[in-house]
């Protein structure tokens, strides 16, 4: 059976806390991973390094603790998503009933954090597994703050409560709001602009201009995203497609923009789609091994961006 707040639940139970102090912190996680360690529960956490310091240091001789550095956690949505359900689905098979997550989720780059925030609802929803996200209001800002509680469908109080939060909003409706970003400024004058008729002609010109600035394993995965980005271009989009090209220190930047309406899927890029043969499933691919993508639209029509280099 689960235990604490989330007895008698099925699925995920996603709490968000807020805490202003690092007592308040500690107040707030330790009796959570206690209470699961003491009930024979994986516990999990992905901290910062501070945050992590302060629990080791409270509990030093705690058993029943992995610790998962937060910067090799949080790498992407996509990522992120991948590697919990991974380790969630290896626990739920060695018969666990519950399992406790505590995650310092990051704030830099936002906009695709908050996607993540509403994601994992759905997206850990497959397992027993009881989420905490604790926020610090001393550095959050105040629009991450009123994210997370659009986010999150429970909150853990600081002293102790667990209670139904009235401002959640429905996951879709939030994604959905969420898909499109505002088109980005760029490093100065595109190096390449050039309309394109098919996936070869993309993988020879972004392979030759990426390799003067990145590492190889960077430029075939840059490679294999453009790739795919334009195959669905061309597949479920509406010529003439445009690919774009920006080079910066450490940094490449490829656009690649259509006439079609772009994508619909809310769960665009953090889920894998269904069906191994639609569109879905090659921006899932992008998003796993880029720095970063995002879609916007504008007068030009529909653009995936992808930003490739070392995090």
């Amino acid at each position: 059976m689960r235990t604490g707040a989330a007895a008698g639940t099925r699925g995920y139970f996603h709490e968000a806390a807020r805490y202003s102090s690092d007592a308040e912190f500690l107040a707030i996680v330790l009796p959570f991973v206690q209470a699961g360690a003491a009930a024979g529960e994986p516990v999990m956490l992905a901290l910062g390094e501070r945050n992590e310091g302060l629990v080791r240091a409270a509990l030093p001789d705690l058993c029943g603790l992995t610790f998962i550095p937060g910067e090799k956690q949080y790498v992407t949505p996509a990522h992120a998503i991948r590697t919990v359900r991974d380790r969630l689905a290896a626990r739920t098979a060695d018969g666990a009933r519950q399992i406790r997550i505590v995650g310092d989720v990051p704030t830099a780059g936002w906009h695709r954090w908050a996607r993540y925030e509403a994601a994992v609802n759905r997206a850990y929803d497959d397992f027993p597994v009881w989420g905490l996200c604790p926020y610090d209001t001393r550095s959050t800002p105040p629009e991450v703050l009123a994210d997370v509680a659009r986010t999150h469908p429970r909150l853990h109080t600081a002293d102790g409560g667990h209670v139904v939060n009235p401002d959640f909003e429905n996951p879709e409706a939030f994604l959905t709001d969420r898909l499109l970003q505002p088109r980005p400024a760029e490093p100065g004058p595109a190096l390449l602009d050039t309309a394109v008729a098919g996936a070869d002609q993309v993988r020879h010109l972004v392979r030759d201009l990426a390799a003067a600035e990145l590492a190889q394993d960077h430029v075939d995965d840059l490679v294999l995203a453009a790739s795919e980005v334009v195959t669905n271009a061309l597949v479920h989009g509406r010529e003439p497609v445009r690919l774009r090209l920006w080079r910066a220190p450490a940094r490449v930047v490829v656009a690649i923009t259509d006439g079609g309406c772009g994508v619909r899927d809310p769960y665009s890029g953090l889920l894998p789609a269904r069906r191994s043969a639609s569109a879905g499933l090659g921006l899932w691919l992008c998003h796993q091994i880029c720095r970063d993508v995002g879609f916007h639209r504008d007068e030009d029509g529909f653009t995936v961006r992808l930003v490739a280099g070392p995090g």
